[in-house]
């Protein structure tokens, strides 16, 4: 007895120095689990070799090598059986949820054009990188974590943490990094470097890039999140500033597969006190529970196993893909949404539609609207300045002027944003181009109008419509095109611009009239005129009835 004790106990020890190290997930659903269990027996098994004293080996330790070999073959096959999608496509395929279809107009509001955003990872890594090489000390000790997007009091940042460069600067700063940078999504020229709230330091004392009982995934796992796998380690502020590291909690769901959220843990990265919280019950502030490839995964396999397996890999009737790449996509009531195309099996450059995916319950919907793929809009869009060798950046699909459209920017060899471009996801060759946000929208608007498409907003609430008396009214003729601008007294500090397409009446109208516009609510300077109406001019009814 003494003996089965001792070499439980010494089997124990070993395996939890394992599970420091290796910091395995105590769950069924986990074969790291299965792992431990191994481990476990196969040192108790070895211990009473060791502790044998007769020239055979023992009762004990026959038990427990015998339990050992039966786990590994477990190890083997169990995965086969509970896990293979041969056996279970339609688990996989349910993983995802009800796939609800929906219409876009309704679920996704037109956005304003200021709130546009134009810097992607890679530039918001620049401008970061720029950031803190103001400081040379601070840029020899530590170097940008991953940069994440979020909603901060209702405006898109790029956030990511100063860590550690190596072991070195980790012993020699044990008490953390010095805060963290924000880069706005639609200005690049407002860049922070947070280094103090409140008067007091930020430390980011808790990092993937620590060491020990500083490493973000150790420290977790010493506070008692063993029963759950820990994946997409994401560092979001909340409201006030306060530097978090929020990680999604996940189990399996088909077997050893089938990862799948189940709630999410945060640890503040300057004290280390770690909550854990359900999916229904976490804060508002965190932007996403749902990991990108979860998603991704579970979309995918929604869309393959739609007939079963066999389908799914000899005729493909029926099967759908995503897209290559997703993005994080913000509606107008600040929830954050996967967004990715759905393309069909075997098609290049069309999309039967896209799907919108809550990063915090899951809730999918499917938007059946025909048209092109993230890539091909990009190639066309790079097309239209191919001289230039301007290479687009991965778009973000927004509702523009009552339609599904790709916003991207354009970018030279050395990363800096030269142009701005908006594709029509329903046909990649209607784009606008411009220097800017504005003049894009402008020139969008014109392709728009130019194929016969109506732009005419229902409850738009980026536009802001107002009526006036003309005071001034002249016109120029660009590139061949009439521009026709005008100011009103009730509104003294813009200018207002349009061409005669947006309406008939203007080449009519003259100081004195009084009109009635509409444009993009926070335009300033030289706006474009989206609706035009002017009320001194009667609408006339031709009765074709006489000849």
């Amino acid at each position: 007895m003494k003996k089965f004790i001792q070499s439980y106990i010494v089997a124990a020890i070993i395996v939890a120095i394992y599970a420091f190290i290796k910091l395995p997930v105590l769950r069924l659903d986990f074969l790291s689990f299965i792992s431990v269990l191994i481990i476990f027996f196969g040192v108790a098994g070895i211990l009473d070799m060791m502790l044998d004293r007769g020239e055979h080996t023992s009762k004990l330790a026959k038990y427990n090598f015998g339990i050992a070999i039966v786990l590994v073959i477990f190890n083997i096959v169990a995965p086969f059986i509970t896990s293979s999608p041969i056996l279970h496509a339609k688990a996989y395929r349910n993983l995802i949820g009800e796939v609800k279809e929906s219409k876009f107009t309704k679920d996704v509001s037109p956005v304003s054009v200021s709130d546009i955003r134009l810097v992607d990872e890679d530039m918001a890594m620049r401008l970061g990188d720029k950031k803190i090489g103001e400081d040379p000390a601070l840029g020899s000790v530590a170097k940008l974590g991953q940069f994440h997007i979020q909603n901060v009091n209702g405006e898109l940042y790029w956030v990511a943490p100063l860590v550690h460069r190596d072991i070195i600067k980790w012993i020699t700063s044990l008490d953390g990094t010095d805060g963290y940078v924000m880069v706005s999504a639609s200005n690049p020229q407002d860049v922070r470097l947070v280094q103090e709230i409140d008067k007091k330091p930020v430390k980011i004392v808790y990092q993937p890039e620590a060491y020990f009982l500083q490493d973000l995934h150790r420290h977790m796992y010493l506070k008692g999140i063993v029963n759950a796998g820990m994946t997409d380690f994401t560092f979001e502020i909340d409201d006030e500033g306060h530097p978090y590291w929020v990680t999604t909690l996940y189990e399996h769901k088909v077997g050893y597969s089938g990862a799948n959220a189940i709630g999410v843990a945060t640890v503040n990265a300057s004290t280390g006190e770690t909550k854990r919280y359900s999916i229904k019950d976490a804060p508002k502030w965190i932007d996403r529970i749902q990991p990108e490839s979860f998603v991704v995964d579970q979309i995918n396999d929604w869309g393959l196993y739609v007939k079963g397996f066999l389908n799914s890999v000899i005729s493909e009737e029926g099967v759908l893909v995503a897209t290559e790449g997703t993005s994080l996509v913000y509606g107008t009531d600040g929830k954050a949404y996967w967004y990715t195309g759905i393309t069909s099996a075997g098609s290049d450059e069309s999309t039967i539609g896209f799907m919108l995916v809550d990063t915090r319950t899951k809730e999918a919907k499917l938007y059946k609207q025909p048209g092109a793929t993230e890539t091909a809009a990009m190639t066309s869009a790079e097309g239209k300045v191919q001289e230039k060798n301007y290479q687009a950046t991965f778009p973000v699909m927004y509702n523009i002027l009552g339609k599904p459209t790709y916003v991207m920017s354009l970018k030279d060899k050395a990363g800096l944003v030269k142009m701005v471009s908006f594709v029509s996801v329903e046909d990649y060759s209607v784009l606008g181009l411009g220097e800017n946000k504005e003049e894009a929208l402008r020139n969008y608007r014109e392709a728009l109008a130019s194929k016969g498409n109506s732009i005419k907003l229902e409850n738009d609430e980026t536009q802001q419509t107002i009526e006036g008396t003309i005071t001034r009214i002249n016109q120029d003729v660009q590139s061949g095109n009439t521009f026709y601008y005008l100011t009103i007294d009730t509104d003294t500090s813009r200018i207002f611009n349009a061409m005669s397409k947006v309406s008939s009446e203007l080449p009519l109208t003259q100081v004195g009239d009084k009109v009635k516009l509409s444009y993009q609510k926070e335009a300033k300077g030289l706006v474009d005129i989206n609706e035009f109406d002017n009320l001194n001019i009667l609408n006339v009814e031709v009765d074709t009835t006489k000849q």
